[in-house]
């Protein structure tokens, strides 16, 4: 399981040996059943994490009830920052497995020092938050100026074969339309 979170970080930052052990040593492996909420709104946590395998997604509750998708995240990458998901170490977000999932994760302060005194961490950890900040702003842009037809072509490119493994209403509600919406797309974009 090492070797997975290394290929993750050397995939979005590459790092030495040296400074992959120092992330190493304080790793801990989580395992969730699909459906389980791992991180609660309004709740404190304190961790970073990494997507051994499965997928999960970040939501909000709306006033109706209805879970709204603001995030997916796939295998072998990370979820969103600490700093960015939490306010004051709270969750502003819920966090579901979609699927069976395995994490790894450091505790965000331990993280945090590990980044101020290791440079390659702070260049892979800034990668991270920029990489983060990019697909926030084209899922922005998508949502304004794009059609449902384009939104759900383009997720289809981004998220290769997602659609056959998780439930239909997150997608529906990822791109901002209803599942019967999402459900005639997906029937006309077959013919």
């Amino acid at each position: 399981m090492d070797d997975r979170v290394k290929n993750i970080i050397n995939g979005i930052f590459p790092i030495t040996e040296n400074s992959f052990q120092l992330i190493k040593e304080l790793l801990v492996f989580e395992t969730y059943k699909k459906g389980e909420t791992f991180i609660q709104r309004n709740k404190r946590n304190e961790k970073e994490y990494f997507i051994l395998s499965g997928v999960c997604k970040s939501y909000l509750i709306n006033p109706e009830g209805d879970e709204i998708t603001i995030s997916l995240f796939t295998e072998n990458s990370v979820l969103s920052p600490f700093q960015i998901r939490t306010s004051k170490s709270i969750s502003n977000l819920n966090f579901k497995a979609l699927t069976d999932l395995k994490l790894a994760s450091i505790d965000a302060k331990n993280f945090e020092s590990l980044m101020i005194e290791n440079l390659e961490i702070r260049n892979f950890a800034n990668t991270v938050l920029q990489n983060e900040l990019i697909s926030k702003v084209e899922k922005e842009i998508g949502l304004a100026s794009l059609s449902a037809k384009e939104r759900l072509i383009d997720f289809r490119k981004r998220y290769k074969m997602l659609e056959n493994i998780i439930p239909h209403p997150d997608i529906a509600s990822y791109l901002g339309i209803t599942n019967i919406s999402l459900s005639r797309l997906r029937k006309d974009l077959m013919e």
